[in-house]
């Protein structure tokens, strides 16, 4: 049974937030804000605008939706009132999700709205008038031509993941939804990195931001990270071999292409393990479906593309295993952030090899510090192909395993993964 937060002199409390807001943070067991929270809550209930930098996991959507709820719940007004932006369907829902349980103690409602379904049922939604509608920019802006959804009200625009926006080519999109916008409104803008076009975008958008910077493209320090030099024609094997291990309870494992992870879940799930996949040629309902068994532990892998990388928040991931070295720096710091959530310990490796020397310089040189490599048993070899840095590598304390996760879904029954031999 979680303590009341107002029995603390060091939780909630500390920001006055109305009794039906304490209730809904006693109901998702929020006792105490996380730094990032901390750091820009205060702010933000003053509505000064806000420039919030930190790794994923840390909290950042309680960060932005309990002062608007806050807001809305005391003062009255014609929705919408707040527009979130995300960059991808999993986030967006992943968002509503967890707006929706701080809010459950309120009437206030909120939409969410993207692509890959029919609108008719958004549309519908909308006509409620709902105080907040989180979206992706695509459908956003399908529904402004439509004259569905009106912007005319919004009081908050909050972009969240705003650096990833950048990798998927937002920024048209953007600046036609800012045009849709009351200029008089507060600004809440989100990110764990800030490449330049992050920067560039919060000097044109924020006014007198409030600046919390918790972190820049450093990888999460709950985060065991690890770099397995292995050729290319080697990676299934390295792949099967730390899936096995005691260690991991549940991974997910990036691909670069869709057909791959596609080819690669199907593999895996013929020799015993229970994998499926997430990648951009899933209608909504499929991928509805993956994260959703991934959720409940109906799989132990979930093998997924890059449009993954911001859209899942599970706790318990004991693993992220880049397959495929991500395209750049700051979508390494995404995918391992998949991992280590929410303050628990996870594991990151990837998989390297020769061709990937010069994205590995960058990603270290972006980070700030060489990723210790990995010497798996049975893979020397491969390790003395790849001769990236100074840094040598080293035999894992664990005899070349990767580090357990020891919290989240450890103890978990695993005998519920069928064996190996039942698919010999």
């Amino acid at each position: 049974m979680s303590v009341p937060l107002n029995d603390s002199p060091t939780g909630f409390d500390r920001f006055g937030f109305h009794p039906s807001i304490v209730r809904g943070l006693d109901a998702a067991g929020f006792q105490e804000p996380r730094p990032i929270q901390a750091e820009t809550i205060p702010a933000a209930l003053t509505g000064r605008d806000v420039l919030g930098l930190a790794q994923t996991g840390t909290g950042k959507t309680a960060a932005f939706a309990l002062p608007l709820l806050d807001r809305f719940v005391r003062e009255r007004g014609q929705g919408p009132r707040a527009l979130v932006l995300a960059p991808t369907r999993e986030l967006a829902t992943q968002i509503d999700a967890e707006i929706r349980l701080l809010a459950s103690h309120t009437k206030l409602k909120a939409v969410t709205v993207f692509g890959g379904v029919s609108a008719h049922g958004q549309i519908r939604a909308l006509r409620g008038n709902p105080e907040i509608v989180v979206g992706c920019p695509g459908r956003i802006l399908d529904l402004i031509g439509q004259g569905a959804l009106r912007l005319g009200n919004v009081e908050t625009l909050v972009l969240d993941e705003a650096d990833h926006m950048f990798d998927m080519g937002f920024l048209p999109d953007l600046r036609r939804i800012l045009k849709e916008l009351p200029s008089n409104r507060q600004n809440l803008l989100f990110s764990a990195t800030m490449p330049g076009e992050i920067r560039k975008l919060a000097d044109g958008l924020l006014r007198d931001p409030h600046v919390a910077q918790l972190s820049v493209s450093g990888p999460a320090e709950t985060i065991d990270h690890g770099l397995v030099p292995v050729r290319e024609d080697h990676k299934r094997d390295l792949l099967e071999q730390i899936l096995a291990g005691d260690e991991c309870e549940s991974a997910i494992v990036f691909t670069r292409t869709k057909h791959r992870a596609r080819r690669l879940a199907s593999q895996l799930d013929k020799i015993g393990y229970r994998a499926v996949s997430l990648q951009g040629n899933m209608s909504q309902s499929q991928r509805d479906r993956a994260m959703k068994g991934f959720r409940k532990g109906q799989y132990d892998v979930l093998v997924a593309t890059d449009i993954a990388a911001r859209g899942i928040d599970v706790q318990g991931v004991s693993h992220v295993i880049n397959f495929d070295v991500p395209n750049t720096p700051e979508a390494y710091t995404h995918r391992t952030g998949r991992t280590g959530r929410s303050e628990t310990e996870g594991c990151a490796l990837t998989f390297a090899t020769r061709e990937d020397l010069a994205w590995l310089r960058a990603t270290e040189k972006k980070l700030g510090a060489p990723i210790p490599r990995r010497n798996i048993p049975g893979f020397e070899d491969d390790a003395r192909e790849l001769q990236a840095s100074p840094q040598k590598a080293s035999e894992s304390p664990r005899r070349g395993r990767p580090g357990r996760a020891r919290s989240g879904r450890a103890g978990r029954d695993r005998s519920r993964r069928p064996s190996r031999a039942a698919h010999a």
